[in-house]
Order: C-alpha cells, then sequence, then structure tokens
C-alpha cells in the first residue's frame, strides 16, 4: 500500500513491553514507523483524508443562489498486514456518502482482499477490491492528479470502483509490463433483474512501461517527478445479462485505452500530460457510448512557503466529453482548471479548483460552473 503509515508489527496488547522496540526508521517506502515481532507477521494502520469547500452555481435550495458547502469528501482507514511470507490482507474502511445532511453518517467497507504473492510474474488476490480496469480507477481519488475523478469512466462497481471477486496479476521488469485479469460479481442476480443466470463480469489491463517501471497492483496518475514515466494501458470488460430486466436481459461490454506521460525536468519542473478514451456498450438498453479526457499538468520547480510549510505550485486543466448513444443523446462535457500546492506529494496538498461543466442530455440545461477548495492528507 502506498501511503505514509504506522506498521506494527504486534498483535500483543502488551503495549508497554512492545513501545520499546519501536523504530521511527521507515521500513519501506512511505512507512511511517515499525514495531517487530518475527518477520513473517506485520500489522500496518494508515489513515487518508480529504475534505473541500464547495460553490456551485444554481446549487443553492433556491435554485439560483451559488451553494456554500463544506463537504467531507473521503475519510478512510487503511490497514493491511502479512499473514506468513506467502499471504498478506488488505482491510480499508470508508466514509458513506449521503446527500442528506440529516442522515446518519455510516462506514462501510472499501477493500477486503486476502493477497497471495508468489512472484513477481504471478500473484492471485480474493475479495473486494479494484478490478483491473483504467489508470484513473486504480490511482483513486489520493492518487489522482485532478481533484475530481472523470466522469467519463463509468465502468460498473458496487462502490468506489470496488466489486467483489478474484484477479490474478503479475508483472516483468519490475513493472516494465504488467497484466491484470479476473472474475467479478458485476450485476448481481436481484429479483426481476438482468442476471438471472448469474453470469460473471470479466476484466483485464495490459500496461506497458516505456521509462521507468511502475511497480505493484495499483498506479498513480502522476509521481510529481520521482519517476519517468510513459505508460500505455489498455482494458477490456464484459459482462452477460448485466442490463434491461430478467424478460429483456442485455449485455455490458466496455474498453478504454489510457497513457501517462510525465518527466522530470530538474530545474525546468515536471510536466505531465494524461488521456483517456473509453467505449461502453449496453445492447441499447442503458445509458452507452463513448468518452474522452485529456489532461496537462505543470510542476514548477522552486518551493515556497512560510517556515516549515513547503510546497510546490502546479496548474492544471483538464477538458472531458462523453457522446450519448442509445437510450440517451446529446453531449456531455466538463472543464477543469486547477493550482494545487503540493507539500508532500499525495500525502498532503491543497487544491484550488474551477470547473464549467455542460450536460445536454439534460433539455435546456443551463452551463453550470463552480469553485472548490480541496484539502487532502494521509498518514
Amino acid at each position: 500500500m502506498r501511503r505514509y503509515r504506522l506498521r506494527i508489527l504486534a498483535l500483543s496488547g502488551l503495549l508497554g513491553i512492545l513501545l520499546p522496540t519501536f523504530s521511527m526508521g521507515p521500513s519501506v517506502a512511505h512507512a511511517g514507523g515499525t514495531i517487530k515481532i518475527d518477520d513473517a507477521h506485520s500489522l500496518s494502520l494508515g489513515v487518508g483524508l480529504r475534505t473541500s469547500f464547495n460553490m456551485i452555481e444554481d446549487a443553492a435550495p433556491d435554485g439560483k443562489s451559488r451553494s456554500k458547502d463544506f463537504k467531507l469528501d473521503d475519510a478512510r482507514i487503511y490497514l493491511s498486514g502479512q499473514m506468513s511470507e506467502l499471504v498478506t490482507f488488505e482491510l480499508n474502511t470508508e466514509t458513506q456518502q449521503t446527500s442528506d445532511p440529516a442522515a446518519t453518517e455510516s462506514i462501510r467497507i472499501l477493500d477486503a482482499v486476502l493477497k497471495f504473492g508468489f512472484n513477481d510474474y504471478f500473484n492471485i488476490w480474493i475479495g473486494r477490491f479494484l478490478p483491473p480496469s483504467d489508470r484513473s480507477n486504480l490511482s483513486g481519488p489520493y492518487y489522482l492528479n485532478s481533484w475530481n475523478f472523470p466522469f467519463v469512466q463509468m465502468y460498473p462497481a458496487i462502490f468506489a470502483g470496488r466489486d467483489d471477486g478474484a484477479a490474478v496479476w503479475g508483472m516483468i521488469g519490475g513493472g516494465r509490463f504488467k497484466y491484470q485479469v479476473g472474475a467479478f460479481q458485476g450485476e448481481g442476480a436481484i429479483p426481476g433483474g438482468p442476471n438471472q443466470k448469474e453470469d460473471l463480469l470479466y476484466a483485464g489491463r495490459l500496461t506497458l512501461n516505456l521509462w521507468d517501471p511502475e511497480a505493484g497492483y495499483y498506479n498513480s496518475s502522476t509521481y510529481y517527478g520521482s519517476m519517468n514515466v510513459l505508460a500505455l494501458g489498455l482494458v477490456a470488460m464484459s459482462q452477460k445479462s448485466a442490463v434491461g430486466t430478467a424478460a429483456t436481459p442485455g449485455d455490458f461490454s466496455g474498453w478504454n485505452a489510457d497513457l501517462l506521460v510525465e518527466r522530470n525536468l530538474g530545474s525546468a519542473g515536471v510536466p505531465t500530460f494524461e488521456a483517456a478514451y473509453y467505449h461502453y456498450d449496453n445492447d441499447g438498453l442503458a445509458p452507452e457510448g463513448k468518452g474522452y479526457f485529456a489532461l496537462v499538468s505543470y510542476l514548477l520547480p522552486m518551493k515556497i512557503g512560510v517556515g516549515k510549510l513547503q510546497g510546490q505550485l502546479q496548474p492544471l486543466v483538464r477538458y472531458q466529453k462523453f457522446e450519448n448513444e442509445g437510450p440517451l443523446t446529446g453531449d456531455h462535457n466538463r472543464m477543469d482548471v486547477a493550482l494545487s500546492y503540493i507539500i508532500n506529494g499525495h500525502n498532503a496538498r491543497i487544491t484550488a479548483n474551477y470547473f464549467n461543466d455542460k450536460d445536454k442530455t439534460v433539455p435546456a440545461a443551463p452551463s453550470i460552473d463552480g469553485f472548490q477548495l480541496g484539502l487532502q492528507f494521509q498518514l
């Protein structure tokens, strides 16, 4: 897991005995500290927080004023550990999002996965986790370059891009080439639903890194200059009887290609270009079509700040467009212009984002603009 964490290698409750063995020296990248019992067992704990202030045109209750809302975008607890030399696990939680301010807040399972790590070339994951999918989904909100997840990504998921299932994955050359393939629940069998035969969702991804390799199952959408990346990704998903009803079921298929180019130019800064194309087919029984996004950002080399608070500025522009087909027609496009203050990579940043959104699938819908000020922190 790519996060600053408190790594606890003890399950005993005798805290007073264990504390003298605590070491603040990181044992792995992004590790906060270590307590050891032996080399075969470990427990890691981390937290993540994303919160923002939002002003959106015509979003106030009167329908004509700007909203002024403080929002808890994400609050996560990360838990992982090593059960043996072969088996590790990951258990993460997430706040349950709701638009009702009077609703009771709740926590739900984000990831719950057993990982059998045989070698670089062959690994098996079983449980709830991110299926093989596009770079944005495998980055998640904390490792995106932009503040908001791209709306043109419409792959099926039960929650926050996750699904229940199993995957096989591996890498060659430390991550120069990666394959990921799996079977997942997708559209489950429910009374009156289309999937009465309980067909599974199948997903696969291939990634080729022509510059520095990207190790591991996950990825980022920017590395803030710590790596030089030229990565190409290709994804395909399909499930029979995934849309419609039991009487008139239809199949789902989708695919996308994505590209990330990032180069550390030293004293000249770090330019980043990211793009992705998506295509979805639902047999005309659900929203379908094609979309894309293109993003350009530039991490300025100089650090600015007051005292110990030092960071780098990063301007960013992203354009998205989706062309609806099937039961819906009309385009949906959005432009984001952002300025981030990068304090500690993905672990501490502040982002100011302006957007303009036009959804032509809604008759006579006006162009909507908004402003967001977001804070992200991970430990």
